[in-house]
């Protein structure tokens, strides 16, 4: 397996729709952040399902070391 790579350390501000589903990029490798563009095939990583219950911005996690994948939880501060 390989290792997360920090996509940026800070979050990734994202207006959602309600009821949509979002795939979020677990393995960092991405280029199109926060979002997996199958970047981690190979890599032992899969992405995060998450769909929005209502419509509004989300903070998800950009340092991809997160501990409630997909949303950021503040981790990016100790790195």
């Amino acid at each position: 397996m390989s290792e997360r790579v920090v996509a940026q350390r800070e979050p990734y501000a994202v207006d959602v729709q309600a009821g949509r589903k979002y795939w979020w990029c677990a393995c960092g490798r991405s280029q199109k952040q926060p979002f997996c563009d199958s970047s981690h095939k190979g890599t032992g990583f899969a992405p995060v399902a998450f769909t929005a219950e209502k419509s509004g911005t989300v903070w998800f996690c950009g340092c991809k070391r997160t501990a409630s994948e997909p949303v950021c939880d503040g981790t990016h501060q100790q790195l």
